[in-house]
């Protein structure tokens, strides 16, 4: 992977967002598998709080398959970061105040998939 730099990613909806900004001269390593499966789940234990409902358990869903991807994962298989991006943003209203999203954003951002 090369280097990235001016990169952004945000994780919200209307009336609270999560922006994370990627800039500087250096090219800081990509998260692995293991950092990456650690806000993984780190999000999924923050969504207890959160209401049960057909989104949540969706969200719950993909996020459990992407865990059981990394578990014990030496890389992350390509399409996965994207695959989760394009799962924080369509459940945004779910995980807009949950800090972990955020986090996890900011590993999405760093892998720029």
């Amino acid at each position: 992977m090369g280097d990235i730099h001016g990169s952004a990613f945000s994780v919200g909806g209307s009336h609270h967002t999560n922006t994370v900004h990627h800039g500087g001269t250096g090219s800081p390593a990509a998260p692995g598998a293991a950092e990456l499966l650690e806000a993984v789940l780190d999000l999924r234990a923050a969504l207890v709080r959160a209401p049960r409902g057909a989104d949540r358990s969706a969200l719950d869903a993909e996020l459990d398959e992407v865990a059981g991807e990394l578990d014990g994962a030496q890389t992350i298989r390509p399409g996965l970061a994207t695959r989760l991006r394009e799962a924080l943003e369509r459940w945004a209203p779910l995980v807009e105040s949950v800090n972990a999203a955020a986090a996890l954003g900011a590993l999405l951002a760093a892998l720029g998939g």
